[in-house]
């Protein structure tokens, strides 16, 4: 498999700037890995394709504003890790301003560059007290969402079923669900703290040589006993995906509660230990999440799914429509 295999054309005006006035009022495509049916629906019609012994697992995590602008509005980092409230590894723009021992003002906090590390040009900044994250952080809208954060994101780029803090992106499938949907399903919830990864495109065309950033998860006692106990295992968003099969390439069937960092890549060919059905956005071209979905179904089936949903004039990305692969 090559990077290109999982490349499509997309129109600029499909790509949602905004999300939808109501969550839930997205379309929903749903396509069928095993006949190659392809539906055109109604997010609220997820219960139409549910049985009621299904478990739902969905990511509980919660974005945190890690967007920061220099007082000078000059320069801007992107807080990856907070090594300490004080100490963070963040990615900078421009990077020829912020060299090692140059410093970034933010509010009344001062920040001093210690390190640029080798491998990805990440900067490890000091500062002489911990910034104002409340008041000058913002939200990191992905950059194919072409303005800036707003009020309005504060809600609507986070799930509402959000508890754990340290997201730098939404877990975007569970941003269709509104409160009061999850009382219809069984559930469970897993989290991961979707980090740099989602900003990183594959720069190469073997896909055997891309490197996944890691990502921090955890899977809870109870939903491990959940998750072993169900009939059939629903992931809400690519990032419960990451989860699941990394917990089971860790400790087989059945899972074990277990905290740690995934690396996980998944593509074609890829036998999964967990997951059956998938409800996911529809992502960018020659992503790591193309290839994902296209593991989970034939990926001549979701190239073909993609093309139609061009045609048809889905949303795409964050704040677009969705896909479920039953």
């Amino acid at each position: 498999m090559e990077t290109s295999d999982f490349d499509y054309h997309l129109p600029p005006e499909l790509i949602a700037q905004r999300p939808p006035d109501r969550r839930g009022d997205s379309r929903m495509m749903v396509v069928h890995k095993e006949s190659g049916l392809i539906e055109h629906r109604k997010f609220s019609d997820l219960g139409d394709y549910l049985k009621e012994s299904d478990l739902l697992v969905l990511n509980d995590t919660r974005v945190v504003p890690a967007r920061y602008f220099s007082n000078d509005g000059r320069k801007e980092i992107l807080r990856i890790e907070a090594i300490s409230p004080t100490v963070w590894k963040c990615l900078v723009k421009p990077g020829r301003k912020l060299r090692e021992g140059k410093t970034i003002e933010i509010g009344d906090a001062t920040g001093t560059i210690l390190e640029i590390l080798e491998e990805g040009g990440e900067r490890i900044i000091e500062f002489d007290r911990e910034p104002d994250e409340e008041n000058l952080g913002h939200l990191a809208l992905p950059p194919y969402i072409e303005r800036a954060d707003e009020d309005s994101d504060k809600e609507r780029y986070q799930t509402v079923f959000a508890k754990e803090e340290g997201a730098i992106a939404a877990p975007t499938a569970g941003l269709h669900f509104s409160d009061g949907d999850l009382e219809k399903w069984n559930h469970a919830f897993v989290t991961l703290h979707v980090g740099i990864g989602t900003f990183r495109p594959v720069s190469v065309e073997n896909l055997a040589e891309h490197h996944m950033h890691s990502e921090r998860y955890t899977l809870s006692p109870r939903a491990c006993e959940q998750i072993n106990s169900a009939d059939r295992v629903v992931a809400i968003g690519t990032t419960t995906v990451r989860v699941l099969e990394s917990c089971f390439e860790q400790s087989g069937n059945p899972l074990k509660p277990q905290t740690g960092e995934t690396d996980i890549f998944i593509f074609p060919p890829h036998d999964f230990g967990v997951v059956d059905v998938l409800l996911t956005n529809f992502h960018l071209p020659k992503s790591t999440l193309m290839m994902l979905v296209s593991a989970l179904a034939d990926r001549e089936l979701i190239m073909k799914a993609y093309e139609e949903a061009v045609k048809e004039h889905y949303r795409f990305f964050s704040y677009g429509d969705c896909m479920l692969i039953v």
